[in-house]
């Protein structure tokens, strides 16, 4: 599948407002995948679900998007622009993949001559990766001492709810979710901490399947959805209903022009989003300023 890049800008129309009321928003606390259930009981839900598919996490990544996956995330990553001695925090990155590629991106040669960056710059940058779910920071540990950075303090693993960071107000240069936001109970409590622990200044990121609007491939890309990742989830993982809802639950997920309104009410500014291959993932992104 090609890769198509749609920058889309608001242009006059830039979501630079605040909205009188965050509760006139349409909430999906309620929403497991196509079900409804208690917002209390929501994530622990979402929890079995991401405790049951972590050890084959990354490979159903690959298998589900055909290898995509690692595209989206070096384009998310290349919109950060990571530089050293930045405390960044990427949230609900159990599994290290994003984290990773910001650290490789400090650490990389050529962007260090570039920059002209000293040694103690580099020690003193921090990525902080924030998962609710022990599980998921475990295969990220693991990934992190195959790598040889088991040890490196530039890379601190921190369970936690993305609604109530544990992170200081103003404390952070960047923040970035991949395939995370549709999974918390209230999406509007998510942004409004991601803009409270960023600087003045701070970019927010954020990868996630979002929706085809094209037709004919929508019809397609339904089909391979609902017939096809469910059953690689059974092959493959040993578990249809955890892919059932992570398919159900891209469906209840705000379109990408609601969900950029929803960031711009939380209070970032210079709101846009890009859609990848027609829409099936989309990159928002904003700043606090």
């Amino acid at each position: 599948m090609a890769l198509r890049s749609i920058s889309r800008r608001f242009g006059s129309r830039v979501l630079s407002y605040r909205s009188s009321s965050l509760a006139s928003l349409h909430s999906h606390a309620t929403s497991f995948g196509f079900q409804q259930v208690k917002e209390e009981e929501k994530s622990k839900l979402v929890g079995n679900v991401f405790t049951n598919v972590a050890s084959s996490y990354d490979i159903m990544n690959d298998v589900m998007s055909g290898g995509l996956h690692r595209l989206w995330k070096e384009r998310l990553v290349g919109k950060l622009s990571p530089f050293a001695g930045m405390k960044h925090l990427d949230v609900a990155g159990g599994t290290g993949d994003v984290a990773f590629r910001i650290f490789d991106a400090v650490n990389s040669v050529k962007r260090r001559a570039l920059r002209k960056v000293d040694e103690d710059s580099l020690e003193e940058t921090q990525i902080y990766v924030c998962d609710i779910n022990p599980n998921m920071l475990n295969v990220g540990k693991q990934r992190a001492a195959e790598r040889g950075l088991g040890d490196n303090k530039s890379l601190v693993w921190v369970e936690g709810d993305a609604e109530a960071l544990s992170f200081d107000d103003n404390s952070m240069d960047g923040y970035t979710i991949a395939f995370g936001i549709r999974n918390v109970t209230h999406i509007e409590k998510a942004l409004a901490e991601a803009y409270r622990v960023l600087k003045r200044g701070g970019r927010f990121l954020c990868l996630e399947l979002s929706h085809v609007d094209i037709p004919v491939f929508k019809d397609v890309y339904d089909l391979y959805s609902f017939k096809v990742i469910p059953n690689l989830g059974e092959l493959i993982a040993g578990d249809r209903e955890s892919y059932q809802y992570l398919v159900e639950s891209v469906r209840r997920f705000p379109p990408q022009e609601k969900f950029a309104t929803m960031i711009a009410d939380a209070g970032f500014e210079k709101v846009e989003y890009e859609n990848l291959v027609g829409g099936v993932v989309a990159i928002h992104s904003a700043i606090k300023l």
